[in-house]
């Protein structure tokens, strides 16, 4: 299948129905606001090892790991962990904190593919500055612990990374954002990439025609 090789003077992309089995459909192009929020339009997201790649590499799977609002697993523990009231959530209180945190938790920056480096950060803080991403928060005490980031368009959230420096405080990001989505009409939350954190919490696959439904959904 064909991997295109995107213009930097024309903001468009390819039917993402013809990417690779991996969901690459394109390389090239740039970090602009209009390009990603093109992209996330139709699940679209950026997903290279700057350190290795020469271009911007693009991925959209037909088969989407999502949770619905509301439905995010909460295991006993976790409801003894809220009910104990140790941690603090926060919306949008620290999303340049959340996001250095992502990129650099558990030394990540430094390990082989790293991704998320100078470019994708200032791109993507551009747009919560423009209102199209968000961050949660925890906190214990004063101190950051965890939290989340991703982009935020109409009725969708399309999760991008998250970071936890105390047990738990990731998962308790996620429960949160999923409660507040539910509580405000959201449609889907985009995970991306099945991992046994998400998938123990009630991430689940759909295909992209009725993906591109939950994020196209009107208010």
């Amino acid at each position: 299948m064909a991997v295109y090789e995107l213009d930097k003077n024309e903001i468009a992309f390819p039917d993402p129905r013809g990417g690779d089995e991996d969901g690459l459909i394109a390389i090239g192009g740039d970090l602009s606001i209009d390009r990603l929020l093109l992209a996330y339009n139709y699940g679209i997201f950026p997903w290279y090892s700057f350190r290795d790649a020469p271009d911007i590499m693009w991925f959209c799977p037909m088969k989407r790991f999502v949770i619905i609002p509301g439905e995010a697993h909460v295991s006993h523990s976790m409801k003894q962990l809220i009910r104990s009231g140790k941690y603090r959530v926060t919306f949008n209180k620290a999303f340049d904190e959340v996001i250095q945190g992502c990129s650099k938790a558990q030394n990540r920056i430094e390990q082989e593919g790293a991704w998320l480096g100078e470019d994708m950060i200032q791109a993507y803080t551009e747009l919560y500055h423009q209102g199209f991403a968000a961050s949660v928060e925890v906190w214990n005490g004063d101190k950051l612990v965890g939290g989340l980031y991703g982009v935020t368009l109409g009725r969708a959230f399309f999760g991008e990374s998250m970071f936890s420096l105390e047990p738990s405080a990731s998962k308790l990001a996620l429960i949160y954002l999923s409660n507040m989505m539910k509580d405000r009409g959201g449609t889907v939350i985009d995970c991306q990439l099945e991992t046994p954190h998400l998938k123990s919490m009630g991430a689940k696959y759909i295909d992209y025609d009725e993906y591109l439904r939950l994020i196209h959904e009107d208010f």
